[in-house]
């Protein structure tokens, strides 16, 4: 227990989740049919895609496509264009966390370079923002998105058509965000890689990658698929398995058993059911600001067949709070790390370009219903 105050700072949503299914066991006491409540395809799809990740991570080919694009002499709009758009793009294939981890401290590196730290806020929380948007534009985008299509059975077709619009507004909105810093030239020049890429390692991991597309698009088997990533590392890389997000997974788990339980509860199921009958893409949005957009996600697909209402509320809804999406978290730590970081201001410029994202996301959200 001696331990428990850091865990808990390290892994707020995992210990909420814990709870949450702990105290649901009371109602619902343990069965057999606790293991009916897991998603084991989604469980192993993420193992995977996060396995694969930290390959391409591990062995430089984020490291080195940063450096190549972000050295040189450039104006400072084209420079802070590139620092945000490079995870809402990269965000689409290796998840929102992932591209975060990846170039947020290389934005806090540049801006301390070129003597730039007056923008680091404004960058960081717009490359949160950009993470959590260009996300929800693929299946692998987020957890999220990889448990609604695969929970509801979806086709690539049925996926893309609902969320093409809100990439297509998001896009040019963040483009334009940089407008608000003044014109500058800036020269960067960042130090060379500690290590050479290794090109037969990113090779293996790319094939690796597109073997994930097929499962998540239901042409390879997942089970296969985890055969041979499993396979490939304990053969290959066998480090990986400890640099694998096993938090993740868990929480996973904790809120698969609490939504399994709720949803045995009759006075409970009868609840959120009619409060998504409602007003279902609202619900699952304000859900989100409170338990982050994954677990609501995992909660509410029990109660409701609109799938389109559940993928775009918990995709906005990772807009707003710090906790509403487990990425803004990860952006949050790294700009704690940084030199004369001011966490008030950094929570303020947070929230006030989150509540601006989600009331124009809202206001789009109201005439494309119309």
């Amino acid at each position: 227990m001696k331990n428990f105050p850091a865990i808990l700072k390290k892994e707020p949503v995992l210990i909420a989740a814990a709870f949450c299914m702990i105290v649901s066991m009371f109602f619902v006491p343990p069965s057999a049919a606790y293991i009916g409540y897991i998603d084991f395809r989604v469980l192993a799809l993420l193992f995977c895609l996060m396995a694969v990740v930290a390959g391409l991570q591990n062995h430089g080919l984020f490291d080195r496509f940063a450096r190549r694009v972000l050295t040189g002499s450039m104006q400072r709009r084209a420079l802070f264009a590139e620092l945000i758009l490079l995870p809402f793009f990269t965000s689409m294939l290796v998840t929102n966390d992932v591209a975060l981890i990846t170039f947020v401290p290389f934005a806090i590196l540049i801006l301390e370079l070129t003597g730039q730290q007056r923008y680091m806020i404004f960058v960081i929380v717009m490359q949160t923002v950009a993470a959590n948007l260009g996300s929800m534009s693929t299946p692998v985008g987020n957890p999220q998105n990889l448990y609604i299509y695969s929970a509801f059975h979806l086709t690539a077709g049925d996926f893309f058509r609902t969320v093409l619009l809100y990439t297509l507004l998001a896009l040019p909105l963040l483009a334009l965000s940089v407008f608000l810093c003044p014109k500058g030239e800036l020269s960067v020049s960042l130090p060379e890689a500690e290590e050479p890429m290794s090109r037969k390692h990113i090779a293996l991991y790319g094939i690796l990658f597109l073997l994930c597309l097929l499962s998540v698009f239901r042409i390879l088997h997942y089970l296969l698929l985890l055969a041979i990533v499993c396979l490939a590392l304990l053969l290959w890389d066998r480090s990986l398995f400890k640099k694998i997000d096993y938090s993740l997974l868990l929480t996973f788990v904790c809120f698969f058993v609490f939504a399994g339980n709720i949803g045995a509860i009759d006075s409970v199921r009868i609840f959120l059911q009619d409060l998504l009958s409602i007003h279902p893409l609202l619900t699952s949005m304000l859900a989100s600001q409170v338990i982050s957009n994954v677990p609501a996600a995992v909660l509410l697909s029990g109660f409701t067949q609109d799938w389109r209402a559940l993928l775009i509320g918990t995709d906005i809804g990772g807009l707003g709070t710090p906790i509403a999406s487990l990425a803004s978290l990860i952006s949050l730590r790294l700009y704690m790390k940084s030199k004369d970081a001011k966490i008030g201001r950094y929570l303020g410029v947070f929230t006030l370009v989150n509540v601006i994202g989600l009331a124009i996301a809202l206001i789009f959200i109201y005439f494309a219903q119309l």
